[in-house]
């Protein structure tokens, strides 16, 4: 399915960018610097996967990979996925860490409040207990469901953009290294 612009969700690439890549150095052959496709004779050499940014001689700067994670990091695209995590990852965390600190506090501070009955053999430790395994189940399925609705689809949308920026300087990187192995 292409990437199109547009809330719909339809519209969106659902298929994953890097699900066949490699990882960075793994499967590139012997030679350092060697690009994921190249073979030990197309080894250009020049480490283009570092993160310092370089100037070929016959040529405008290379943008090393480090540099289009920055830039993705610092847009507001970035900025806005991570804001939207932080707002529901902090106030959860605190929520469900104060909850078990009570439980726990009532438990040793307060053992008539939570061995009092509340039907038959079921008292209040027990409830607040399955509480805490029920809590635990309910702030996953929340987590889930927020980073469904509110972050999957922008952190999609900036996988593609980096993978389509990664891909683009490959190719610049590819064409260089033909053009300085033809000019020897």
């Amino acid at each position: 399915m292409d990437k199109h612009e547009g809330r719909d969700a339809g519209t969106i690439r659902l298929d994953d960018p890097w699900y066949d890549a490699l990882a960075v150095g793994w499967g590139e052959g012997e030679g350092e610097g060697a690009g994921v496709g190249e073979g030990p004779d197309e080894a250009s050499g020049d480490g283009a996967e570092t993160s310092q940014p370089r100037s070929d001689p016959a040529g405008p700067h290379v943008r090393a990979a480090s540099d289009i994670y920055l830039e993705v990091q610092r847009s507001a695209a970035f900025q806005e996925v991570r804001s939207r995590y932080r707002r529901f990852v902090v106030p959860a965390t605190v929520g469900f860490f104060l909850w078990y600190v009570a439980y726990v506090i009532a438990a040793t501070t307060a053992p008539a409040m939570m061995a009092r009955p509340v039907f038959g053999s079921v008292n209040v430790a027990l409830l607040a207990g399955l509480g805490q395994f029920l809590s635990t189940f309910v702030l996953t399925w929340a987590y889930a469901r927020h980073a469904r609705l509110r972050r999957d689809r922008a952190a999609l949308d900036l996988r593609w953009t980096v993978f389509e920026q990664e891909q683009v300087r490959r190719a610049d990187a590819g064409e260089r290294n033909r053009a300085r192995g033809a000019g020897r």
